[in-house]
């Protein structure tokens, strides 16, 4: 049986498996015939595993179902890509590059936890998606979703990016998890895995029109993983539908979440922030013909029907702004990030390659320059975040009183608000930095698409943070968010 790769989600696919009206294979041939078609126009992929040799795990899966009569999980036999950050073993016939040219060609003999976690379930790695190398931390101002080693991933709703855009304009598909959402919206997999330090999970998948989660953080095991940071980093996934979310959360954490009341907003209270406060500076994105007014109309709109629905609204909310997240007076976001990408991170990751042509930041740094034409080409010359990074001085004891004090402040302003309004999750309109609150307090973020800019079609969404650990009230919002009707996820023409 046929399906639609840009408007079918895993969950529907579930269920043609399981009444016998398609098979693995069959599903996996028509993702790789999309990404053949449109892959070249919109780079949201570094490597895709071989032809045959996705055709023979589909069979064995489809075995281990037809023959057997069993599967390894809920999503067995189905398609995902990973973020070039997720280390897959060679054997995979993928390598991991984390975006960057200086790792093309490294091998490893494992797979990461995350990687491991998610083959042990039956499903499928089609592919690794391209990503804002090294999820940022290069060159200062870079475009999201830029990469030597893949390229300039463009939205499949815009498409080229304008000349003179800002960071996050309008045409920008967001990052640094940016091949992993172009690549679900494209129909190139039905799921997608991200990781997050901050938005960079949350910004791609509003921008694409997606159901996403960043759980907690520190609760997953992140053993061959490339993170910018473990303070702020979390792994999570990105699909068409809540209902594939939650199966993937449920995999990816392993534990299940109650399906009593999912659809309903039965118990479940949101506070609203006011979108004229939470929103993009303008320098970060600038608004067009009514860009703003429109994203405004439309939210007010979704929490007045939520609110009809039976949904307990707080309309607005407040809470502190990123003013107040410091430390003692000191900014202590980029401090961190910089001390433990040098200290820990790259280290981390780079030791998990059997071979590799680099095998420290400074190996990275000379590589680089040493091979400019590709690594470093205009307008992507410099790579100061990388050297200010090899610079750095602080000791572990400076950093960990920067780490204490950001996290309480994060966990403090957001709880104020949590507390004060008696509200379960705090919601926004994605363009706006509350995403940066929730990497301070280490708390789970997640979106929900709710239009698309009559502009450029541009798609822009919602998002949720909730307590830590307390992924199911996020999870709860979507399902019943999705079920109430107020928006439908945007369908790009390729």
């Amino acid at each position: 049986m046929q399906f639609d790769v840009l408007t079918t989600n895993a969950t529907d696919l579930q269920h043609l498996l399981e009444t016998g009206k398609t098979t693995s294979v069959q599903i996996v041939l028509a993702y790789l015939s999309q990404i053949e078609r449109h892959e070249h126009q919109l780079h949201a992929l570094i490597s895709v595993a071989s032809r045959e040799a996705l055709i023979a795990i589909a069979a064995e899966r489809d075995e281990e179902r037809l023959q057997q009569g069993r599967t390894r999980g809920p999503l067995h036999g189905m398609p995902v890509v990973l973020k070039d950050s997720f280390i897959t073993a060679s054997e995979l016939g993928m390598g991991t590059t984390a975006g960057s040219c200086a790792l093309v060609g490294a091998k490893a003999s494992a797979n990461s936890a995350v990687a491991q976690r998610l083959l042990d379930q039956g499903l499928i790695i089609l592919g690794k998606t391209n990503m804002t190398e090294f999820a940022g931390m290069k060159m200062t101002g870079m475009t999201p979703g830029w990469s030597s080693a893949g390229g300039q991933t463009l939205s499949p709703y815009v498409g080229q990016i304008a000349a003179d855009e800002t960071l996050l304009g309008h045409t920008n598909p967001g990052g640094s998890s940016t091949g992993s959402a172009v690549a679900v919206a494209a129909g190139f997999s039905p799921l997608a895995m991200g990781t997050e330090t901050i938005g960079s999970i949350v910004t791609p998948a509003i921008r694409a029109g997606l159901y996403a989660i960043k759980p907690t953080v520190g609760i997953q095991d992140i053993g061959g993983l490339y993170t910018l940071t473990d303070f702020f980093d979390s792994p999570g996934p990105m699909a068409k539908c809540a209902e594939d979310v939650l199966l993937m959360t449920e995999i990816l954490l392993g534990q299940s979440f109650s399906r009593t009341g999912l659809r309903t907003w039965e118990g479940l209270s949101v506070g609203f922030l006011d979108p004229d406060v939470w929103k993009m500076a303008e320098e970060m994105c600038r608004q067009h013909e009514g860009t703003a007014e429109q994203m405004k109309i439309e939210y007010e709109a979704a929490v007045s029907k939520l609110e009809a629905l039976g949904c307990a609204v707080k309309y607005p909310i407040h809470l502190a702004d990123v003013t107040e997240l410091t430390v003692d007076g000191v900014e202590a976001i980029m401090p961190i990030a910089f001390w433990e990408f040098k200290n820990i991170c790259i280290p981390r990751f780079l030791s998990a390659f059997v071979e590799s042509p680099v095998r420290t930041l400074a190996d990275i740094v000379d590589f680089n320059n040493a091979n400019q034409d590709k690594c470093l080409p205009p307008p992507y010359t410099k790579q100061d975040d990388l050297i200010k990074a090899l610079k750095n001085t602080d000791d572990a004891a400076y950093i960990g009183r920067l780490k204490r004090g950001l996290r309480a402040a994060g966990r403090r302003i957001l709880d104020q608000a949590f507390d004060s309004h008696g509200v379960d999750v705090i919601a926004a309109l994605g363009d706006c930095s509350v995403c940066i609150h929730a990497a301070a307090a280490g708390y789970p973020i997640a979106t929900v698409p709710l239009g698309q800019l009559r502009y450029n079609g541009r798609p822009f969404g919602l998002c949720m943070v909730a307590k830590a650990n307390n992924e199911e009230a996020l999870l709860r919002f979507m399902a019943a968010y999705e079920s109430s009707g107020v928006s439908r996820r945007p369908v790009p023409s390729l």
